[in-house]
């Protein structure tokens, strides 16, 4: 999409050099034919475009706005003292873990 951008703005520049060269010609005019031809239509065009992506992005934030603050609104709990479970230490845990999804 860049490249059409700076072809159009290329067109733009040389029809402003054109009429900037020329006898009938004038450097304001040339500046009002590259504005109004070149950076405007370009500007509104590449916003245009681009409107999806700060869509994407606008979501994406919060989004992860919204995940931090349910992070930190839910308090971390503590592991139950007499669970059995492993608690990260040296040690092995009290009883033996059942197996996941097996009956005893």
């Amino acid at each position: 999409m860049y490249l059409i951008a700076i072809a159009w703005l290329y067109v733009a520049l040389m029809m402003a050099l054109a009429e900037a060269s020329s006898p009938q010609g004038s450097v304001f005019g040339a500046l009002i034919t590259f504005l109004l031809y070149g950076v405007a239509p370009m500007a509104l065009v590449l916003y245009l475009v681009g409107t999806p992506a700060r869509r994407r992005a606008r979501h994406l934030a919060e989004a992860q706005a919204a995940a931090s603050a349910r992070a930190q609104a839910q308090p971390v709990s503590e592991p139950a003292a007499d669970s059995g479970q492993g608690d990260g230490g040296d040690h092995a845990p009290a009883e033996p873990l059942p197996p996941v999804g097996k009956e005893p």
